[in-house]
């Protein structure tokens, strides 16, 4: 599991509209984004991480130009 924290994401709904287009990246296998904590949650296949994690960078940039999207590396 990897976690974000996602910044400046506006309202629940582009939460969730988020959600469902990362889902369709192939390699996740589990997506969860907690509006109210701003964060993102990812399960994936970890021979593909970093073109799976570039991939969720260029959606979210795309969809939500304003967010800012950070990894979380406190457990790593």
């Amino acid at each position: 599991m990897y976690t974000f924290f996602i910044k400046n994401l506006d309202c629940a709904n582009c939460a969730v509209e988020l959600e469902e287009a990362l889902r369709k990246i192939e390699g996740i296998k589990e997506v969860s984004i907690q509006f109210l904590t701003q964060k993102l949650t990812i399960e994936c296949d970890e021979n593909r991480k970093t073109e799976i994690f570039e991939n969720i960078k260029k959606i979210i940039h795309k969809k939500e130009p304003e967010v800012i999207i950070e990894e979380d590396k406190r457990y790593e």
